[in-house]
């Protein structure tokens, strides 16, 4: 007779056996992929990470489109240009939705831009990109607030007099200054106690986004949703912007809408004064909440940390740094305004811009979509509801596309005679109808402060290192390990 732990063992041995066979015969409904294992899926093949490469090295086995499991979740992978390109643009609308999964539906409630799908995801995106425009984006007006920023940041770099600092937080305070004063109206002072608990409950969500801990969240929410551990201090970081947003929105409502609005939640707020007599009002405060963090989350890291890249490249590669130092010279005069237009003047600037966004990669994998209706993904019938992720790393990597894709080469945006040219595979805004609403801005703020910084001072290792740490932090984004630099005037 078997006792009660030995039936008890039995049970779970058979209850596993049976997982596994069920697992065995849905995974004949997606593309091919390594085998699942119950209840840890592929996290073994994964070796409990959500690595780039490793996501690469199973595009060898199993092809440029294939399946991973995440519990019971199946998620396509696609992998390399011709992947990503085709399956995000040749049915981009069947593709266009978004995965909330248990810790962003926790986090986000499906609101706002980046986290929402379907009906209110095209509004609030909509009213973004046509609101971000009324307040300047592809405009002089808002060119002028990014240069304002730059200069701001070059006098932070002066009043050092080349001593050496960690530009980690002022190239964060510079950046965000421009979408702060977009959204609230006003800047910033890098003393601000405020701006400090945003920027750090900001580093804590991404620090944590992709964690050992967050994946475990994702495949078994009813368990770790009620033990303590990071994902509480996440949620709660998330909590400290939405209450400074909710503070805002109250600020904007005491002082009464203008005539003429002067910054987003303004025009927000009037959009909500419109639509409030419908049956279903599609501007509400919740949401408002929720797309001044996108805004903000999105506006701020990934421009600020791939400058923190570009700063370590230059280092790395002072040979590089003076190409660039010796063509904005021979272009521009010292005193003269940097405008995103002079760009097309400043074909080896341009390019090593370009070049520090594909090398630093720092979103290595695109934000998960779901297909919105069935459709055929790469020839495979994929099923609505069906999560889609673009491995924007091996687009930007792809050795059939870069001449020397891991390297940083900016020759890879030059021709023979040095003129820049546009490659087809830069994508790192992703592509499709989830495309970055805030490229544009992206691509401006990126130039004009790059450019700026370069042209007054030569950026070089504190005296006494030698060595500087390259491999990147693996988190939300890829972040450069800390490290300082001293900015010799020119």
């Amino acid at each position: 007779m078997l006792t009660i732990t030995q039936a008890f063992v039995v049970l779970i041995i058979f209850l596993l056996i049976v997982e596994f066979f069920k697992l065995q015969k849905a995974r004949k409904q997606f593309p091919p992929g390594p085998a699942p294992l119950p209840l840890l899926g592929n996290l073994v093949h994964l070796k409990f990470q959500f690595h780039r490469d490793l996501l690469m090295e199973l595009a060898k086995t199993h092809g440029n489109i294939y399946t991973l499991w995440f519990g019971w979740a199946p998620v396509i992978i696609l992998n390399g240009y011709q992947a990503v390109k085709d399956g995000m643009t040749t049915h981009p609308e069947d593709v266009s939705g978004r995965m909330v999964s248990p810790f962003f539906r926790a986090m986000a409630k499906g609101k706002g831009i980046i986290l929402a799908s379907g009906r209110s995801w095209k509004q609030q995106r909509r009213f973004g990109i046509m609101t971000l425009r009324c307040l300047g984006m592809g405009k002089k007006g808002l060119e002028y607030r990014v240069q304002e920023e730059a200069s701001h940041l070059v006098d932070f770099f002066v009043n050092l007099k080349g001593r050496p600092v960690d530009p980690s937080f002022p190239l964060f305070h510079s950046i965000s200054n421009v979408i702060c004063a977009l959204v609230f109206g006003y800047h910033f002072s890098d003393e601000d106690k405020t701006f400090h608990e945003l920027i750090s409950a900001t580093e804590t969500l991404f620090r944590f986004a992709g964690s050992f801990v967050h994946q475990l969240y994702e495949i078994f929410p009813w368990l770790v949703c009620r033990l303590p551990g990071p994902h509480k201090k996440a949620l709660s970081c998330y909590d400290v912007l939405s209450s400074f947003a909710r503070k805002e929105i109250r600020r904007h409502v005491e002082r009464g809408i203008p005539d003429e609005p002067q910054d987003f939640i303004d025009f927000y707020l009037a959009e909500m004064e419109k639509s409030k007599d419908g049956a279903k009002p599609k501007y509400d405060e919740d949401n408002l909440v929720y797309v001044i963090n996108d805004l903000f989350l999105g506006g701020s890291e990934t421009s600020s940390t791939t400058l923190y890249w570009g700063l370590l490249y230059m280092v790395v590669n002072p040979d590089i740094q003076e190409k660039v130092q010796k063509e904005l010279d021979a272009v521009l005069g010292p005193s003269q305004l940097i405008c995103y237009e002079d760009r097309r003047k400043l074909p080896y600037t341009n390019a090593v811009v370009h070049e520090i966004q594909r090398f630093s990669n720092i979103v290595f994998v695109g934000m998960p979509r779901m297909c919105v209706r069935d459709t055929t993904l790469l020839g495979f019938p994929v099923k609505k509801g069906t999560i889609i992720m673009p491995n924007i790393a091996s687009v930007l990597y792809d050795p059939e596309q870069w001449e020397t894709p891991r390297q940083f080469n900016p020759g890879h945006f030059l021709d023979k005679e040095g003129n820049f040219i546009p490659r087809e595979a830069f994508l790192p805004f992703s592509a499709g109808h989830r495309v970055c609403l805030g490229e544009h801005l992206a691509r401006t703020e990126l130039f004009i402060f790059f450019a700026n910084l370069l042209r007054a001072f030569t950026f070089r290792l504190p005296e006494g290192v030698t060595k500087i740490n390259t491999e990147p932090i693996f988190g939300g984004t890829l972040q450069p390990h800390p490290y300082s630099v001293c900015a010799i005037p020119r």
